[in-house]
């Protein structure tokens, strides 16, 4: 039943045939989990919370980032520093007291994953990284939840929904459509790649609608369906794909199973540090300097050396002395981490210097003029 102060909170969904008092009664039922406060989980908890959901979960471990604001913009300036997880939670209890919302300050884990997902009915996965996408994906399916899906990339974004109930099964899952991860090279972050402020939003309310249709039941919903959109050119299509079947009975080591696990791959690569790098440099010893971010970064930022974009790398080997110490770095130093490992493994290079900490530890420490992005 609906309390008179929820009656008038939720007046436009109750005047809608499409919703109506039963549906948002179920709405009010239904507990849902979102993984992730970030670009695509702000605008979910913030959609989803309006409309009155019972129940809503946050999982994030991560803190508040002045970098963060672009686009997460359920954060202010002043939270810089603390609890995605506590910060949302307060600010969406301010925007609904009637629901109920539970934070989790946690890193999902292989460990504690279906512990944390078991008690809700539907998990909302706004990760933004491959190992936590496979383990969501897997704790739904071993779990029997449905899930519902998002990722963006620069101007791009996607939605769907895994593991949904059919008739005598489930719908397809994420390893349906992706049954192996990317490459890191052919697949970057937003930190490296950089994603238009406006597009977490357009895809995590997208997100947010089609929690809201699974519940009440309604509309043409997103099940083995992929809904890709195009900001910058203003373009959508649909992308139809079905279930293989494959069972899933057990979690695995998602870390390993992406391709970065560093603990393994790296524990005999080669690192200098921005203080040593700066000594070679005052001290003309002889070295050879790779930049392999994309031009459109160096014109942000730049500490020397012949660039050589990640993805051309394998094209130009020989560019790369094996006479002298090569220090090679990025803007954190992951894709230049991931050069080294692949011209090593590839190449046989023993040469190679990894700039830890990348660009960014060079304008902490060395050259404070240069802009962090």
């Amino acid at each position: 039943m609906l309390t008179q102060n929820e009656h008038n909170r939720y007046n436009r969904h109750l005047v809608l045939p499409e919703i109506g008092t039963k549906g948002q009664e179920k709405l009010k039922k239904t507990k849902v989990l979102v993984i992730g406060a970030g670009g695509l989980g702000c605008p979910v908890l913030q959609y989803l919370a309006a409309a009155g959901i019972g129940e809503l979960g946050i999982v994030d471990h991560d803190i508040v980032d002045i970098s963060n604001l672009q686009r997460q913009v359920l954060f202010t300036t002043e939270d810089v520093g603390q609890s995605k997880a506590t910060v949302a939670h307060t600010r969406l209890q301010k925007l609904n007291p009637e629901i109920n919302i539970k934070s989790h300050q946690v890193e999902l884990t292989a460990s504690n994953a279906l512990d944390t997902l078991r008690p809700y009915d539907i998990i909302v996965d706004c990760s933004d990284n491959f190992p936590t996408r496979y383990l969501v994906n897997d704790s739904c399916v071993i779990l029997n939840k449905t899930l519902v899906y998002g990722a963006i990339y620069k101007f791009e974004g996607q939605v769907t929904i895994f593991n949904a109930p059919l008739s005598d099964n489930r719908s397809a899952n994420y390893r349906d459509l992706y049954p192996t991860p990317p490459t890191p090279e052919i697949a970057p972050n937003c930190n490296d790649a950089g994603v238009v402020g406006v597009l977490p939003g357009i895809i995590g309310t997208l997100q947010a609608n089609e929690v809201i249709k699974l519940i009440c039941n309604i509309g043409d919903q997103l099940v083995e369906k992929l809904f890709l959109f195009d900001l910058l050119n203003m373009t959508s299509s649909t992308i139809k794909f079905s279930a293989s079947n494959k069972p899933i009975t057990k979690l695995i080591n998602y870390e390993k199973f992406c391709n970065i696990d560093t603990s393994i791959k790296n524990i005999n690569m080669k690192e200098i540090t921005v203080q040593e790098l700066k000594k070679m440099i005052d001290q003309n010893e002889a070295h050879q300097l790779i930049d392999v971010r994309e031009q459109h970064e160096v014109d942000i930022a730049e500490m020397g050396g012949e660039l050589i974009p990640m993805g051309e790398v394998m094209e130009n080997v020989d560019k790369f002395s094996k006479d002298k110490k090569v220090v090679v770095h990025c803007r954190s130093g992951a894709r230049s981490g991931s050069v080294i490992q692949a011209l090593e493994q590839q190449h046989g290079f023993d040469n190679l210097y990894n700039l830890k900490g990348g660009i960014l530890a060079w304008a902490d420490e060395i050259d404070t003029s240069l802009t962090k992005y």
